[in-house]
């Protein structure tokens, strides 16, 4: 749990972006593809429809859009800038770092700029990396960028997962605000133990690329889904719960939760757990499938971009991921400052 006892400064979101591509994959098309149904996977997931970047599309790119819609929002230039955090684990490359890219199409000079994997926790993490570079003085606005495109990754042949993941971005350009809003608490973690449930085996330093991996389909992802549900739904409670009293705050005080969008059953599961209305719950995993890192940030885009999040709204941004990680945030939203697009 990160302490907010750093520093007297406060340090929230000042605007917020995201990116999709164009391209729908429905169920009807799924159904072509693979042994399932429509029924099928909205009852298990909820899910009716996913966005899949088109060929020559990188992770990059979708981050930039995502990014300028953010500064926009903020109204921020991209040379007011002094930090960039990406979140991803479908990087356009190895190295150099997404966020690197993405600064050169920013046209921003000699800035920090670097990637962290914490998979659909991603977001999460770089939030609170940013916010605790911020509240030392260094650094005074950034920018985090949760970015996937799990299509390049996700087996078409395995019915279990293929119905599950999309492509997208999520942005939100970090600042000082008034005291008493932004972010009250933080947390990150991590059960390496359980890693082996949800991994991409091939492709790195221990099982690199070779004929043989690409045979086996090892380059595309692997998961244990009854043990990533279990985890999912117990992490939510307990990390949601610490986050908000940590914050001084209870359950009854949160005007929204944000989760990460994997599955509408976990989603609704964590609700009865929490004992908070599914209402308060923003879900947008119909439309959108698993976007990994961008999950979270895009759903809190699109709650920001309807009109939903008044100033002095008491927000709880919660993940899990690979490794098997998880993220919990509780911030106060503050509207000052902030333009249209």
């Amino acid at each position: 749990m990160t302490s907010r006892n750093q520093s007297t400064k406060s340090i929230g979101i000042l605007g917020t972006g995201s990116a999709v591509p164009e391209r729908v994959l429905t169920n009807a098309d799924l159904e072509a593809m693979v042994d399932t149904s429509d029924e099928w996977i909205v009852s298990r997931t909820g899910i009716r429809e996913r966005r899949i970047a088109d060929e020559g599309v990188g992770a990059s790119h979708l981050a930039y859009r995502a990014a300028l819609k953010a500064l926009a929002r903020a109204g921020t230039k991209a040379e007011e800038l002094d930090l960039i955090i990406c979140a991803t684990v479908t990087p356009d490359m190895a190295f150099p770092a997404t966020a690197c890219l993405v600064q050169e199409l920013l046209g921003v000079k000699n800035i920090p700029a670097f990637d962290l994997s914490a998979g659909c926790s991603g977001f999460g993490y770089a939030l609170t990396v940013a916010e605790s570079m911020l509240k030392s003085g260094t650094y005074q606005k950034a920018l985090v960028v949760g970015v996937d495109i799990l299509s390049r990754i996700t087996d078409y042949e395995d019915r279990s997962t293929s119905v599950l993941f999309g492509d997208g971005a999520g942005a939100a350009i970090l600042g000082e605000v008034p005291p008493g809003f932004g972010f009250l608490a933080t947390e990150i973690g991590a059960d390496g133990a359980s890693g082996g449930v949800l991994s991409l085996p091939a492709g790195g330093s221990l099982q690199p690329a070779s004929l043989e991996s690409v045979q086996g389909r090892q380059h595309y992802i692997k998961m244990q889904g009854s043990d990533v549900f279990k985890f999912a739904v117990r992490i939510i409670e307990e990390a949601a719960n610490r986050v908000v009293a940590e914050a001084g705050l209870n359950m009854d005080d949160i005007t929204w939760l944000v989760p990460h969008q994997a599955n509408i059953r976990i989603i609704r599961s964590s609700a009865n757990r929490l004992g908070v209305p599914e209402e308060r719950f923003f879900v947008n995993v119909d439309r959108y499938g698993n976007t990994s890192a961008a999950s979270i940030g895009l759903a809190l885009d699109e709650l920001a971009e309807r009109g939903d999040l008044k100033s002095g709204d008491s927000v709880v941004l919660v993940g899990f991921g690979a490794g098997l990680t998880w993220s919990a945030l509780v911030l106060k939203w503050f509207e000052g400052g902030r333009s249209g697009e």
